[in-house]
């Protein structure tokens, strides 16, 4: 397994200390077997979208896959140096490689109901595949342009631009340009 990709791990811990099976949590998750597998296995970078479904199966939040150290009181991140780095394919659900990299600005923040990132966005990196997930989201956009796709309407951002959206709507956002852009992005997803 990847050191970068440390989720699968903790999706296996908390589905066997569920006592369920991988056939039980791709079923009830909407995932194939094979996907659950594989991204147990480290074999992907994974997308948020499914991340988020597998959480609510296995009823965690969706920190739980990204936490290794929580605390009950305030936690701060400075200068926006977060020290844990998750990396998503976006909604490419098979991609080896990242194509959004989130740093998190409350990893160590215990029973979040809120998950704060700054996370640096790649350009496109094949055709447009919409996903999408119970919650709300809280884009801002802090270098370049993201470009997000939301049911049917088309939003270009610009630096110092923010969006606020029901992530139950299909959606996808990349880099408007061939340049990476940075955003600030606060997701909740209900339990």
């Amino acid at each position: 397994m990847s050191e970068e990709n440390k989720i699968g791990e903790k999706i296996r811990h908390v589905r066997k200390n569920n006592g369920m099976t991988v056939n039980e949590l791709a079923d009830a998750s909407h995932c194939s077997v094979e996907f659950i597998e594989d991204l147990e296995g480290g074999a992907y970078v994974p997308s948020l979208t499914p991340l988020l479904k597998i959480a609510r199966v296995l009823g965690v939040r969706l920190g739980t896959f990204l936490d290794d150290a929580p605390q009950t009181g305030p936690f701060m991140v400075k200068s926006g140096k977060s020290e844990n780095i998750t990396h998503f394919s976006g909604s490419y659900s098979n991609l080896k490689e990242s194509t959004l990299d989130f740093y998190s600005l409350a990893y160590g923040k215990q029973d979040r109901h809120m998950e704060p990132f700054i996370i640096e966005v790649s350009p496109k990196t094949g055709e447009n595949k919409l996903s999408s997930h119970e919650g709300e989201e809280f884009i801002y956009v802090l270098d370049g342009e993201i470009e997000i796709l939301y049911g049917q309407e088309q939003y270009q951002l610009k630096v110092g631009d923010s969006i606020y959206y029901d992530s139950v709507i299909p959606h996808e956002l990349h880099a408007a340009d061939e340049i990476k852009a940075r955003i600030l992005a606060v997701i909740y997803a209900p339990l």
